[in-house]
């Protein structure tokens, strides 16, 4: 194989822009990756507010949020139906429940 002058060592620039690439990508998945599991931190700490609202009253959701690291930032009932919404992190949800009549 001949080498000619001046193409020894072009996929040292190619190598390094990829990887540049793949930093830059895996830096920018991060803020992503933190609030989606917020996100569902917070669907999993509405759900079970709801249900132990739905069971026992606010007092209870307010218990189960908090067990969970979440605030609940509100509470309401209607017939046998409970709806809770709340905080966790910078995330919020809402989640609803029905009792037993």
């Amino acid at each position: 194989m001949v080498r000619r002058r001046g193409e020894a060592g072009q996929a040292v620039p190619l190598v390094l822009a990829v990887l540049v690439v793949a930093v830059v990508a895996a830096l920018a998945l991060v803020p992503l990756s933190r609030g989606a599991a917020q996100r569902a931190q917070a669907q999993a700490a509405a759900d079970a507010a709801a249900l132990a609202g739905a069971l026992a009253g606010e007092p209870a959701a307010r218990e189960v949020a908090a067990a969970n690291d979440a605030r609940l930032l509100a509470w309401r009932s209607r017939g046998t139906d409970v709806w809770v919404r709340v905080a966790y992190g910078e995330a919020e949800a809402v989640a609803k429940a029905e009792r037993d009549p």
